[in-house]
């Protein structure tokens, strides 16, 4: 059978679908990206805000319409919609013929063949080494999800309700899985969870995260390690020494502090204030060399005042964070914020969210005028999606998809780029976000032949 795969949202929904599409392949099915070609159908949604939602439901209805149109005879929905709205789901949209929730991964195949699924594991799912994972990325880098679930209350957030209690893997069943990848010819791997700096609490493991970085920095063929969604009170000690002491482990880390106002950051049952998170993003700076520090914010919450605002925009401002990301609050039915009082217009959350990204965007370019001859350790991506006369690829302090990227100019001459390339390149210009530079030399050649440990899916 051939199986049309569609992924919507973010790298955790990402791993889902790969662990999907390998345990279909695994059965023997064939995927395609011709949805014209497909004999099924199968959209994982997203719903984590308004436009997500709304984009899954789009892509439902558009693969609905191929169903009754072209080949295809099955369509499947999986994922986070599905976990909010299974019954309006089956009883709005009559061409969807099964739907699966997040901890339903395992009846993919059942699903699509239209037999029986089997019952799902009450405690949650959560996929390990021996799961075959159809990568969706591209070959020299990987998501590895070392958690699943979240334990915290954040008013604004329904993942608990969406992906159950937090839940780490077993230490060697991640060890295991990032020596396969790295075997394979990956060249990154970015650790994800819910919150990854809880690794290991749910096992009587103290500083997990650390303790897994360190094996993992010392593993044979490692490439970098990237730490993404670390909590703010998580941020150890111990884990910023980790970092500092190995090069493989990116000098980057990922907060979604998602305010700095701390009667703002009450409603949305979270700790902390401006000046705890200044404190935080000094200890960091000051232990890992050239760190970057990104975080994520959420403007116009309810009851968000505008001096609580202005607060934002001072932390922002003595923060001088790398990367920023800016969501406008909307209201969930399901979350606990959408029954507090002072909600605010949406022209205001719309004005307040482009005064913070304006401002961002002049800190960011601050921050790389500073890297302007600067040599460092580049990832080769491949051609830039913009034009065909340049390459593009990543530094440490940029993670995918997120961040800016690096446009390279100019390879060493002879030298015949591959993506996967691990480089140096000299920094010359600068843009808002992105950085632009010359490769003076290739540090570790890509592999000519990778091992089909892991196949990346073309």
């Amino acid at each position: 059978m051939k199986i049309g795969f569609i992924s919507l949202g973010c790298p955790k929904n990402l791993v889902d679908s790969e662990v999907m599409m390998g345990l279909l392949e695994q059965r023997g099915h064939q995927l395609t990206r011709r949805v014209d070609d497909a004999d099924a159908l199968v959209v994982n949604t997203c719903s984590f805000i308004e436009p997500a939602k709304q984009e899954s439901i789009n892509t439902i209805l558009e693969a609905a319409e191929h169903k009754k149109t072209g080949r295809a005879r099955r369509l499947v929905v999986a994922g986070c919609l599905v976990e909010r709205y299974r019954s309006e789901l089956r009883q709005e949209i009559p061409e969807i013929d099964a739907v699966l929730g997040t901890n339903e991964i395992e009846s993919i195949v059942s699903h699509c063949e239209g037999g029986a699924a089997p019952a799902c594991d009450e405690e949650g799912y959560l996929y390990h080494d021996l799961t075959p994972r159809r990568l969706s990325t591209p070959r020299h880098f990987a998501y590895l999800k070392i958690n699943e679930g979240c334990d915290h209350p954040c008013s604004f957030c329904i993942s608990p309700q969406l992906r159950g209690r937090f839940r780490s893997r077993r230490f060697e069943s991640v060890v295991n899985e990032a020596r396969r990848l790295f075997a394979s010819g990956v060249r990154e791997i970015s650790l994800i969870g819910q919150d990854t700096t809880a690794y290991g609490s749910d096992l009587g493991v103290r500083d997990g995260l650390p303790a897994l970085l360190e094996r993992l920095a010392r593993l044979d063929e490692v490439g970098w390690v990237r730490v993404m969604y670390a909590y703010p009170n998580r941020v150890s000690g111990r884990l910023l020494d980790t970092i500092a002491r190995h090069e493989a482990l990116c000098p980057y880390l990922d907060i979604p502090l998602q305010h700095a106002s701390a009667p703002v950051l009450r409603r949305m049952r979270r700790g902390g204030g401006a000046e705890i998170f200044l404190d935080l993003v000094g200890r960091i700076r000051r232990t890992i060399p050239g760190a970057a520090v990104r975080s994520s914010f959420i403007v116009g919450f309810p009851g968000e005042t505008e001096a609580d605002f202005e607060l934002l925009c001072q932390f922002l401002a003595a923060a001088e964070l790398d990367h920023v990301g800016c969501f406008r609050y909307s209201d969930d039915e399901h979350s606990a914020s959408s029954r507090l009082d002072g909600k605010l217009a949406e022209e205001v959350i719309r004005e307040r969210q482009h005064r913070l990204l304006t401002l961002q965007r002049e800190i960011s370019r601050r921050n790389h005028r500073k890297l302007v001859g600067r040599r460092l350790p580049l990832l080769v991506g491949g051609p830039s999606a913009e034009t065909d006369m340049l390459w593009e690829g990543r530094l440490q302090t940029q993670a995918d998809q997120i961040d800016g990227k690096t446009l390279i100019t100019r390879f060493p001459d002879g030298v015949q780029p591959r993506p996967g390339d691990l480089a140096e390149v000299r920094i010359e210009r600068v843009a808002d976000y992105d950085l632009v530079g010359t490769v003076e030399r290739i540090a570790s050649p890509a592999a000519r032949e990778t091992k089909p440990l892991l196949p990346v899916l073309q």
